[in-house]
């Protein structure tokens, strides 16, 4: 057999290309399109800035969701375009790096070239993505919250902290996901031992 069609038929290898591909093609995508919708970007386009801004519109909802929670909470919010206050206690300030697309930049990746069936990556993939800005949204209201008057305020980075407690969240969800239904780690197992 060819050394490079045997490199693409090992699960292990494909899985690691599809998985590099998509992460990079995702990640720097999103990167380019800051770029092209960021006045004083390196390739400003007014024209998409203004009709296809998916990176505006995305802080947009986070930010006003952010916000009716707190309201439902009886806390009273102020926003603008980048920013949540919630009177007498603090506020954020959401730049790109807020919008955590990196995390779901690897998770779409691992979901795409993970060795399941169709079906089960299509509930997956939008429900993960849910639950990583879902989690993004309390992180909003907590930092709105408690952060300002918080001890751990100086001494380490609320971003490092979340992505730790999203990180550790993600990999459990996706260790389940991994081992249950068709095309389960335990099932390619069995198959592979029945084989034998």
């Amino acid at each position: 057999m060819h050394p490079i069609k045997e490199f693409f038929q090992n699960p292990i290898y494909r899985f690691g290309l599809v998985f590099l591909g998509a992460f990079g093609g995702f990640y720097y995508f999103n990167q380019l399109y800051i770029g092209i919708t960021a006045p004083g970007g390196f390739f400003y386009i007014p024209f998409i800035d203004k009709y296809l801004n998916y990176i505006s519109g995305l802080r947009y909802v986070l930010l006003q969701t952010a916000q009716a929670i707190l309201n439902l909470l009886g806390y009273t919010t102020f926003t603008t375009n980048y920013w949540l206050r919630v009177s007498g206690y603090g506020g954020i300030v959401v730049v790109y790096s807020c919008l955590g697309y990196g995390v779901m930049s690897f998770f779409a990746a691992f979901v795409i070239a993970w060795p399941k069936p169709l079906k089960a990556k299509l509930w997956f993939l939008p429900l993960g993505l849910l639950l990583i800005q879902a989690l993004n949204v309390s992180r909003f209201i907590l930092l709105s919250l408690y952060w300002r008057r918080s001890g751990l305020r100086g001494l380490v980075d609320h971003h490092d902290i979340f992505n730790a407690i999203l990180y550790i969240i993600l990999l459990a969800v996706i260790y389940f996901w991994v081992n249950s239904g068709e095309g389960s780690l335990r099932n390619k197992r069995r198959k592979m031992k029945v084989e034998v």
